[in-house]
């Protein structure tokens, strides 16, 4: 790839068309369940014709133009089109709430907003009134319900579909030769490529702004650790409209890979992985933990000897691959290491257990990886932490699974784990060009092996958040770095280790982004809670703590008739925990805004008054690290079926 102020991320891609056009960029399923296919040429075709067919429009250079769609093939062939007339893509998913849509929509001012289908359309109209600057919606599937159209006719809003503009756009190139290609080389790498908006359902939004550099500033390193060969194969399971799906997306494409769109839906997935054979799939950790489950379960589903055989040979490998990591230096390293030692320890064991490691590959690996299609080279999980004893399991099989981190605000890799040099544990070293540093809660800048929030610096940081210059500064140091609210601990090798996070967003091992605290202000709301701190970073679904109302409670149970010896009792009892259950599912739910993902699904009700200097600040906010510190046994109980 040539790296250049004059770059762009349709240039790219163009470079990718003109070295490889007839290899298929994209395998689509059809109504019958099979798999069309685009070449690389035919699909940058289609994203020229619908930038004309924008510039028919009338769509000016940096014109922010909303997409509200899941994974589809016809999202990369526009987003081509917007960005190769100089446009700005504003994404989100299916599941944005009505909420979302108009913070979104009327902080960009939206004039022309892409859809998936027609109950996107009926979202928008619904608060049309509140976004005067919207013009047209524009269809990816080719049919509208007939009160949809009239109510959009009756609102102002111009309804057209994708396919038909793409027939429009193909005309107009033909008659006026070039235009498209001369707007898309007026573009430079410091332009704006797309705005996507960080904040939960009822959240203040951020509009991370992402320049074209921020995200081909990735792509020369990230070709040498998530490595492919043109022709091979990538799953796509992630939404696409999320930073970490589209700039993956962009790794596949610059090597000429060819990206096959599933779904995250265990059966669905592993057909396709078996059929399609691929060679790469990125995914959060939640799939990776799926195909753990399914693994297990059928295990023990079989039961009797072969579920012992898996057991044995699944413990054999895990015992026989730690030793190998310690003599070979793949675990993190802290301190003085000599490997010469450990060589001397295991080397006579690790050689022993390797005729029943291959007989455990032999008999029951290959059957478990072979799931994964012949062609596997690995996994990448990113958008929330990989469970150690998920990366244990599959490091232990032979199944390379990296992990990789980031944000939105650094588009977003900033470190992933190699496919040809794993550390285990770690998200591996930054990526080259890519600063970061380890400082303490009073910014002094710490050295290897200690403890404290992770701030970065470089081409992939966001240039800032949109219309909100008072955010962006909040988020920046004096000279320039990045906080990214996470602490961490750099070994000797530089390699990075994530131990937890100082900043408020909860972010749930399905990669979805939560903030806590319009969940925890609905919940006081209710006249039993005091105060509830929202728990969930790194789980597979959110829990509570909640500081209960002794007065109320005890009323209540007054005026029930409900016989306790100690509070603590009445707490327990299932008359209390009922009433709490109905409080929470009445106060969270879709009605208020709240996504599902959003929903508390255990709590713990505790009875500790919070004290400054404890669990609250001197501005008498919550500290969520003392919080996850001081009731860790109460937290860890509500998770104990993971």
């Amino acid at each position: 790839m040539t790296y250049n102020e004059s770059m762009t991320v349709p240039k790219m891609i163009l470079e990718t068309v003109n070295m490889y056009p007839e290899i298929v960029a994209q395998f689509i399923r059809n109504k019958k369940g099979e798999f069309d296919s685009l070449t690389y040429r035919e699909m940058f075709q289609l994203g020229l014709d619908f930038g004309a067919a924008l510039l028919l429009k009338g769509v000016k250079r940096q014109q922010p133009i909303g997409i509200i769609s899941d994974n589809r093939a016809e999202w990369q062939q526009a987003d081509i089109g917007i960005m190769a007339i100089g446009a700005v893509d504003v994404p989100r998913g299916c599941d944005a709430t009505i909420n979302d849509l108009e913070k979104i929509l009327s902080i960009t001012e939206c004039e022309i907003v892409i859809v998936e289908n027609n109950a996107q359309v009926n979202k928008i109209l619904q608060i049309k009134d509140k976004l005067p600057a919207m013009k047209t919606v524009i269809l990816f599937e080719n049919e509208i319900k007939d009160d949809t159209k009239a109510l959009a006719e009756e609102k102002g809003i111009e309804v057209l579909f994708y396919k038909s503009m793409l027939e429009d756009g193909q005309t107009w190139r033909i008659k006026n030769h070039g235009v498209v290609e001369a707007e898309m080389e007026k573009g430079n790498i410091e332009e704006l490529a797309t705005i996507i908006f960080t904040s939960g359902t009822t959240g203040t939004p951020k509009g991370v702004m992402l320049t074209h550099k921020n995200f081909l500033a990735q792509l020369d390193d990230l070709q040498v650790r998530i490595y492919g060969n043109p022709g091979e194969k990538a799953i796509s399971v992630l939404p696409i409209w999320h930073v970490f799906e589209r700039l993956v997306e962009y790794v596949i494409i610059v090597q000429g890979l060819s990206i096959v769109y599933s779904k995250p839906i265990g059966s669905l997935l592993l057909a396709d992985l078996k059929k399609m054979n691929p060679a790469i799939l990125p995914a959060v950790p939640r799939i990776f933990e799926a195909v753990y489950d399914g693994i297990t379960k059928k295990m023990r589903k079989a039961g009797g000897i072969v579920n012992l055989m898996f057991r044995f040979f699944v413990g054999v490998a895990i015992v026989h691959k730690r030793m190998e990591r310690k003599m070979f230096n793949q675990n993190p390293c802290f301190s003085t290491y000599y490997t010469w030692f450990w060589w001397i320890v295991f080397l006579i064991p690790w050689l022993l257990m390797w005729p029943l490691y291959g007989l455990g590959d032999l008999i029951v690996f290959r059957k478990i990886k072979s799931m994964l299609g012949k062609n596997f080279r690995g996994g990448i999980a990113g958008g929330g932490a990989l469970p150690p004893y998920i990366d244990e399991f599959f490091w232990a099989l032979g199944v390379n699974l990296v992990e990789g981190y980031g944000m939105t605000e650094t588009a977003p890799v900033v470190c992933v784990r190699p496919f040809a040099d794993p550390v285990f544990g770690t998200i591996g070293y930054p990526l080259r060009g890519i600063q970061t540093r380890i400082v303490d809660q009073d910014g002094f800048i710490l050295g290897r092996c200690k403890e404290g929030e992770l701030q970065i610096k470089g081409p992939t940081v966001m240039k800032g958040y949109y219309k909100n210059p008072e955010k962006t500064a909040e988020v920046f140091t004096v000279d320039g770095w990045l906080h990214t609210g996470d602490l961490a601990i750099m070994t000797v090798h530089n390699e990075l280790k994530i131990r937890g996070r100082i900043k408020d967003t909860i972010v749930l091992r399905g990669g979805e982004n939560i903030e806590p605290l319009p969940i925890e202000m609905k919940l006081g709301e209710s006249r039993y809670i005091k105060q509830a701190v929202v728990i969930g970073q790194d789980k597979r679904y959110l829990s509570a703590l909640l500081l209960v109302d002794e007065e109320e409670v005890k009323a209540y149970a007054a005026e029930n008739g409900l016989m306790y010896d100690t509070y603590e009792d009445l707490l327990l009892s299932e008359s209390v925990q009922k009433l709490f259950e109905g409080e929470i599912s009445e106060l969270i739910n879709l009605k208020n805004g709240f996504k599902l993902f959003e929903r508390i699904s255990k709590f713990t009700l505790i009875t500790k008054q919070f004290e400054v200097g404890v669990e609250l600040s001197a501005k008498q906010e919550i500290m969520r690290y003392r919080i996850a510190e001081l009731y860790k046994s109460q937290i860890q109980s509500m998770y104990a079926d993971e």
